[in-house]
């Protein structure tokens, strides 16, 4: 299978369990293969064993939160290419600038608008990717 036909593979980070499964559901649907973490050491981990094509990130998690877990994975030169979407209840100008500062590509506030989340993951993921630098 070639990259073209081959399923993305996307990193979703949550650590409340409703919504892991409602983002997984609605992602298998629409094709995607989903790993999920729970806290952002996890997250960590499962980026550099994985090498998910996306990763879709909590920014309030446990243990490592969301904003440091992405400075982290942007310190790997393995890592940095990969869109890191920052999923967030804090819809603030400042919130979502400190998400950009620690290398995430996008914003989505919760509650997610998945019809609108689909679009932002289809471009990301178009092999022409218009994907600024974080």
């Amino acid at each position: 299978m070639n990259n073209a036909e081959r399923q993305h593979l996307i990193l979703v980070v949550e650590d409340f369990e409703d919504n892991r499964f409602m983002m997984r559901r609605l992602l298998e649907m629409c094709g995607y293969r989903v790993i999920e973490a729970t806290n952002g050491r996890e997250a960590i981990e499962k980026a550099e064993r994985e090498r998910p094509d996306l990763i879709l990130m909590d920014l309030s998690l446990p243990v490592i939160d969301g904003l440091e877990a992405t400075r982290r994975i942007r310190q790997n030169p393995a890592l940095r290419h990969i869109p890191i979407v920052a999923v967030s209840a804090h819809d603030t100008r400042d919130f979502q600038a400190e998400a950009h500062a620690a290398g995430c590509h996008q914003y989505v506030a919760k509650p997610v608008d998945f019809d609108r989340l689909e679009l932002l993951l289809k471009r990301l993921l178009a092999p022409d990717g218009d994907l600024p630098e974080a």
